[in-house]
């Protein structure tokens, strides 16, 4: 039981962090895109501000790296936006290997847990006998109660995993958008439009 416990304080945790770091005002600020926009438009890019940018927000750091490259050639701006994407991706998906691993283990250890009680339970069994069924039952209640644990740490766990997951990956699209559109207008495919950023 000891590891479940320690499984289902270690989950919470993890979803109690995720659900206050993947809030989408603070992964990819829907007002950014056009402050940048603003700073593009009056020339008034510079180091500070970049700093300030990256600071901001992961996808402050993405733009942000659009912005150093913004005098190289399009082709080298948007490698360095994959780039710095492919690092913010994976500082998101941060712990949720971890979740996911407690989703898949805390069955196998209730399972495990179980198993190992029903080995007690034979052993009073070859002991005492079969003549005192309380015995029986209070060992194999304690065994099951191994497993609905496991279970009632897993589900969630799982549950949560596939939220977290499908939630990152509507953050990435979203954030891959708005890189694209400073792509663009860096290089003047597009002229910014504020009302639709």
């Amino acid at each position: 039981m000891w590891p479940l416990y320690a499984s289902s304080i270690i989950a919470i945790a993890i979803i109690a962090e995720r659900f206050w770091s993947l809030q989408s005002q603070r992964i990819s600020p829907p007002e950014l895109i056009t402050q940048i926009w603003q700073l593009i438009k009056y020339k008034q890019i510079d180091d500070a501000r970049i700093e300030e940018l990256q600071a901001n927000s992961p996808l402050g750091q993405i733009l942000a790296a659009g912005l150093i490259t913004r005098h190289s050639s399009r082709d080298i701006t948007k490698e360095s936006i994959e780039d710095v994407g492919r690092h913010v991706t994976q500082s998101l998906e941060r712990n949720l290997n971890t979740l996911g691993t407690i989703a898949a283990i805390t069955p196998l250890l209730g399972l495990l847990g179980t198993v190992i009680g029903m080995i007690k339970v034979f052993a009073v069994i070859t002991t005492e006998g079969v003549g005192n069924p309380e015995t029986l039952a209070g060992g194999i209640s304690e065994a099951l109660i191994t497993t609905a644990t496991g279970l009632v740490v897993a589900i969630p766990s799982l549950i949560f995993y596939r939220f977290f997951r499908g939630k990152i990956n509507i953050l990435v699209v979203d954030m891959e958008e708005k890189a694209m559109k400073l792509v663009e207008i860096l290089h003047g495919d597009r002229e910014f439009d504020p009302d639709k950023a």
